[in-house]
């Protein structure tokens, strides 16, 4: 029998659920349900929690007006086909409230309860205050992380992440709710140039739209060569963030 906790490559992970309105973000399954209402949101999010049962594999949050879901086996730090099977199932039981599991991206096709909910879309194609699932980190250019590591860990009350624990591994939120901490390898001092930055992981079709939007609010594309995996952008000053996804890591 097949092991259902065996690692999915990103395209196996990214294609067995692209359809069902969630994307693969940072080694999870990401999605949220748009409710309109704290109280219906709170209802989705036990019956979502009923399905996932005890096993780990799920975190939501409750918003006023939405559920964020992601998975993730977390003995694996990354997806696996049990991810993939209780995306499928979440996905069932929350299309039985007539609501559905959508990524943001182009509204996921546009119809459904989303044009309720959200108003009408603006020229970019999605509705207005809303966007795309995604996932933060800042990166923190460094000569020596072990020198600076315990520091960001303590002031910012983190942990290391399952299983990495070394001076250039990164460092989450117990809680999940800020972003991550990663250690970018500096071979020489740069102290004229910014030495944090934000990584802005986003689903592998709303790459395109963000960047564009980014270099119409005035920013600059500084590097592009290892796109997919991530593009780097500056603002007028010259400090950087990265768009990244998880095609082009593969090999």
């Amino acid at each position: 029998m097949e092991d259902p906790y065996q690692k999915l490559s990103r395209s196996e992970a990214s294609d067995a659920v692209t359809r069902l309105g969630w994307r693969l973000i940072l080694g999870e399954l990401r999605t949220e349900v748009r409710t309109g209402s704290l109280a219906l949101a709170a209802d989705v999010a036990a019956r979502v929690a009923a399905v996932a049962g005890a096993e780990g594999h799920l975190r939501l949050d409750v918003r006023a007006d939405r559920v964020l879901l992601s998975l993730q086996t977390a003995t694996a730090a990354w997806v696996t086909e049990r991810d993939v099977e209780l995306a499928r199932n979440i996905s069932t039981v929350v299309d039985e409230t007539r609501l559905e599991t959508v990524s943001g991206v182009g509204l996921d096709g546009g119809g459904g309860p989303d044009a309720d909910i959200d108003g009408d879309l603006d020229g970019d194609g999605s509705a207005d205050g809303e966007r795309a699932v995604q996932v933060i980190e800042i990166g923190i250019d460094a000569l020596d992380a072990a020198a600076i590591r315990p520091f960001w860990r303590a002031v910012l009350g983190y942990v290391d992440e399952p299983g990495r624990f070394g001076p250039w591994d990164g460092l989450v939120d117990p809680l999940g709710q800020g972003p991550a901490v990663w250690f970018q390898r500096m071979d020489t001092p740069r102290p004229q140039r910014n030495r944090i930055h934000f990584d802005v992981s986003v689903p592998h079709d709303e790459a395109e739209s963000r960047i564009g939007a980014a270099l119409a609010a005035g920013g600059t594309l500084i590097n592009d060569t290892r796109a997919p995996a991530f593009w780097v952008l500056a603002d007028a000053e010259g400090n950087e963030a990265c768009v990244t996804t998880w095609q082009g890591r593969d090999g």
